[in-house]
């Protein structure tokens, strides 16, 4: 195979994006996009670097503007920001028809890229799928006293995370998140969806991926449901399930 895990450099004119891609043996490709916080060097997106290099399919993992290795100050960015990131990533850097499997914040990106690139992304895979968690999850989840607080100061530490996860919470992440709402409309994509979600998720409830599937314009859509899965849903045996659903999709997408 013809591939590598070294680091390489997307280098846009206001920005570098860090990136990991194995070329394969051809077919189609897989695109992980992580989420909020998170880099390229998590659980999820190494174990699917390691399956992809045993199986000969092409893959790209990369970091967001602010996350990680690429450029940039995570305090500044946005929902647009980071979906421009990921749209770059998938023209530049990839060809022909790709799965994206999308984690939590990678999932509201998917779902846009899938939106944005129908002809690309031939079947989306979400890990506790959170489009809409900057009003829904987060914006709607604080007191009164807490939002006139983000709205005076302009940030606060993220108070629906637990303590040990606590992020700071721009208010324009907020606002400019209104601008990518994809749960108030039907979410017009073509490709096949399979929706991964932990019963015992604390961040994203199941009720979420509900949601999600209501809103997708077409009806080839799966749910499966992990009863004692939690967020990451990074076991080995979530992981495992996952390669199979993302082998799935791989043999069943033209």
């Amino acid at each position: 195979m013809n591939g590598s895990f070294s680091v390489e450099f997307l280098t846009l004119p206001d920005r570098k994006l860090a990136y990991q891609r194995l070329r394969g043996c051809g077919g189609i490709g897989i695109v992980f996009l992580g989420g909020y916080a998170s880099d390229m060097t998590g659980t999820k997106a190494g174990f699917l670097a390691e399956k992809a290099a045993e199986s000969g399919f092409p893959y790209l993992r990369f970091d967001y503007r602010g996350h990680g290795q690429s450029g940039g100050d995570f305090r500044d960015g946005t929902i647009g920001a980071w979906f421009e990131d990921a749209r770059e990533a998938l023209d530049r850097l990839t060809e022909g028809p790709q799965v994206l499997v999308g984690s939590s914040m990678g999932g509201w990106i998917g779902l846009m890229l899938a939106r944005a690139r129908p002809e690309r992304v031939k079947a989306f895979v979400g890990i506790a799928a959170a489009p809409d968690f900057t009003e829904d999850l987060m914006w709607l989840r604080l007191s009164a006293e807490q939002k006139e607080q983000l709205t005076r100061t302009g940030e606060i530490l993220d108070p629906t995370a637990p303590p040990e996860a606590q992020l700071p919470v721009a208010l324009k992440l907020i606002e400019e998140g209104r601008n990518h709402l994809l749960l108030r409309a039907p979410i017009k994509i073509a490709c096949a969806v399979h929706l991964l979600q932990g019963l015992h998720d604390e961040e994203v409830p199941w009720q979420h991926a509900i949601r999600i599937t209501e809103n997708i314009a077409h009806d080839n859509v799966r749910i499966t449901f992990i009863k004692d899965g939690d967020h990451r849903l990074s076991r080995a045996s979530d992981l495992e399930f996952l390669w199979r659903v993302v082998e799935e999709m791989e043999k069943t997408t033209p």
